[in-house]
């Protein structure tokens, strides 16, 4: 290997023992390592290696400082805690037949996710559809708060994973991605343009490809994308005029924020020019506020819709208890019951093999989807109980 740089982060593999002499393309038939993943189409060669028991995607690029920047770039969206891919390192790799370096990237796969094309051919994904132009949509806000310009938004950029019954978009791929510290209109519209033309063309070539019909026409599909991205950045940037004398009217915004998930950085209160008004913005930092409270309740680490379902079923639990006893009931009081008579019971009957599920309140999220199911079925609540045993005989055939 002749090699000009080679930047890993601590706690990873050193790579070295890959044969970095050739090019991606020609490891095929010379690196035991090899794993394949279900992956969609990229413009670049990508590999994926294992180390571990973790697998590594390998990108090389064609331009010397490409994979750096990209590198920056997403090192910034982690900091920033938006989804993303998590990078691992760098490189600048010279190949026996070239004598032009070549830039590589190196990033830890994303268990679990799916690329867009899973989602549209595989059997059984189509309820997941509406929801992945929610997923896009709420991806392209959340950079665009964070004062990141993408460039090139497209489906093939993004993996989806599920989240309790939703989708979770991730940036996959950030080269012509640049980071500032706010956003003109105009860049977001250029980012919105950009995602509609790929997005449109994407959809286009998938339905070419495979001879499949699309559940709406493609280019309704990227202006609901549009639609849905417009209104959660009205919402989310949306000024209120109040009173002096409402203070519980800025408690009620920030409620309504942390419902749709967004942590709350700053209120600002402005004179609004009119007596005895105000002018109040809030500034919100990351989808992470359900996550986050979940945690500080149970001590459970969880995704932003496992948490936000897990808390739901804590406040049902606590107005339950606050009726059976007459009186106030703190969420921590209704969060401990829930723990030991809700959560780990549930847990414990379950017998799902170890692939099939991530974590426990994965496990537990698929269980309360898998109620709704026989639910909706039968048209009543069919119990915890009767849907762990159908869940349970249905992972075991």
């Amino acid at each position: 290997m002749n090699t000009q740089e080679f930047h890993i982060r601590p706690d990873f593999p050193d790579f070295l023992d890959l044969p970095w002499h050739l090019p991606l393309r020609e490891w095929r038939s010379r690196c035991p390592r090899l794993v394949e993943v279900q992956r969609g189409p990229s413009r670049h060669e990508v590999l994926f290696v294992e180390y571990a028991g973790r697998i590594y995607a390998i990108k090389e690029l064609p331009d010397r400082r490409a994979a750096e920047k990209e590198y920056e770039n997403l090192r910034a969206l982690i900091d920033k805690r938006l989804p993303t891919v998590e990078p691992v390192g760098h490189a600048l790799i010279r190949h026996v037949s070239s004598t032009e370096p070549v830039s590589v990237l190196i990033t830890l796969f994303l268990e679990y996710s799916l690329p867009y094309r899973s989602l549209f051919i595989q059997r059984g994904m189509e309820r997941y559809w509406e929801r992945l132009w929610d997923a896009l949509a709420c991806l392209l806000v959340r950079l665009h708060l964070a004062g990141f310009y993408w460039g090139d938004c497209s489906l093939s950029n993004v993996l989806f994973k599920r989240d309790a019954g939703e989708l979770c978009a991730h940036v996959v791929d950030v080269e012509t991605s640049e980071i500032h510290e706010k956003l003109s209109d105009g860049q977001r519209e250029m980012d919105l343009s950009i995602m509609e033309e790929n997005i449109y063309g994407a959809l286009k070539d998938m339905t070419a490809e495979f001879g499949m019909t699309l559940p709406r026409p493609a280019e309704d599909i990227v202006g609901i994308i549009r639609d849905r991205y417009l209104a959660l950045w009205k919402e989310i940037n949306r000024e209120v005029v109040i009173s002096k004398s409402d203070h519980y009217k800025i408690h009620e915004r920030i409620e309504a924020l942390n419902k749709m998930g967004f942590s709350i950085d700053e209120v600002q209160l402005v004179e609004s020019g009119e007596s005895g008004k105000l002018k109040m913005r809030t500034l919100v930092t990351d989808q992470s506020y359900h996550r986050h409270h979940l945690h500080n309740l149970t001590g459970i680490v969880a995704n932003d819709n496992e948490s936000r379902q897990m808390l739901n079923e804590i406040r049902t639990l606590r107005a339950a208890m606050c009726a059976e006893k007459n009186r106030s009931i703190p969420l921590s009081a209704a969060a401990f019951r829930w723990l030991n008579e809700v959560f780990y019971p549930c847990i414990k009957k379950l017998k799902a093999r170890t692939e099939e599920s991530r974590t426990m309140a994965d496990l537990y999220c698929q269980v309360l989807e898998h109620k709704w199911y026989l639910s909706e079925k039968a048209g009543r609540d069919v119990g915890m109980d009767k849907a762990i045993a159908d869940y349970n005989a249905k992972i075991r055939s």
